[in-house]
């Protein structure tokens, strides 16, 4: 189970995906998050579930891989669609007493689904510092109404970074609970989140340390994140880049000429 927690984890690879300036997947996954709102029937689901297939298939990372981390997020998930079942509206697909599964419903947690791939892609193939550079370029004119956005990107890029590590440990840890003669898998649900205690408590503390290590640290080089700092690989725009924000701006400029005219 650990193991299969991939959500924030950068997959190294060599496609198109990969050499794009992080700021132009920041663009693509916004855009793509948008044009699931406007999504209002299955053929607006059909084009954007292709655009999503290209783009994975592009990227190069297999679809096992992306399958692992919404392991992780499933009982969101589940939550999700049972909220759309009990509050959707639409055409009436399976009913049972009170229970109705409608196409609503069920576009909704797809579109969920969707937007959850569509992000982790973004962190697949961008490393966490470059994301949070790309982060803190395209937020730039944030700045000038006094928001931290270098701040901001550079607690991104730490809790990303930090996301193997604490999996590493959560997995030393369960392995000694285990070497003792913990049960995780047997009893009710209750029971399986009490077993869970002993694993939290000192994952919690480690995590604690962790942070007031990488503090003092940071204090101790007189490093706040603050802009200013010049980097040894600066971003630039490729061709590739450019053809990226073409492409995706064609994309949403069909889903709302759709949207309108229908």
């Amino acid at each position: 189970m650990i193991r299969d927690i991939t959500i924030g984890q950068y997959y190294s690879g060599e496609s198109v995906i990969h050499r794009m300036d992080p700021r132009t997947k920041l663009a693509i996954t916004f855009v793509y998050a948008i044009s699931l709102f406007l999504c209002k029937d299955w053929i607006m689901i059909l084009t954007a579930t292709v655009f999503l297939c290209t783009y994975v298939a592009v990227s190069r990372v297999p679809l096992t891989y992306i399958c692992k981390g919404l392991k992780v997020i499933w009982m969101f998930i589940f939550f999700t669609a049972i909220f759309s079942v009990f509050n959707g509206d639409g055409n009436v697909i399976w009913s049972w007493h009170r229970l109705r599964i409608t196409d609503k419903s069920v576009m909704t947690t797809v579109l969920v689904v969707y937007l959850i791939i569509g992000s982790s892609v973004m962190t697949y193939t961008t490393r966490p510092m470059n994301l949070a550079h790309g982060l803190d370029r395209s937020l730039g004119f944030l700045k000038k109404v006094k928001v931290p956005v270098a701040e901001m990107a550079m607690m991104l890029m730490i809790a990303l970074r930090f996301i193997p590590i604490f999996m590493e440990e959560l997995d030393k840890i369960m392995k000694a609970q285990l070497s003792r003669g913990a049960d995780f898998e047997s009893g009710n649900i209750f029971r399986r989140i009490k077993s869970y205690v002993p694993v939290f408590v000192p994952l919690f503390v480690s995590a604690i340390r962790r942070a007031v290590d990488l503090a003092q640290a940071m204090d101790a080089r007189c490093f706040d994140g603050s802009e200013g700092r010049s980097r040894m690989n600066p971003l630039k725009y490729s061709g590739t880049d450019y053809v990226g924000y073409a492409i995706v701006l064609v994309y949403l400029g069909c889903m709302i000429v759709y949207r309108c005219v229908m």
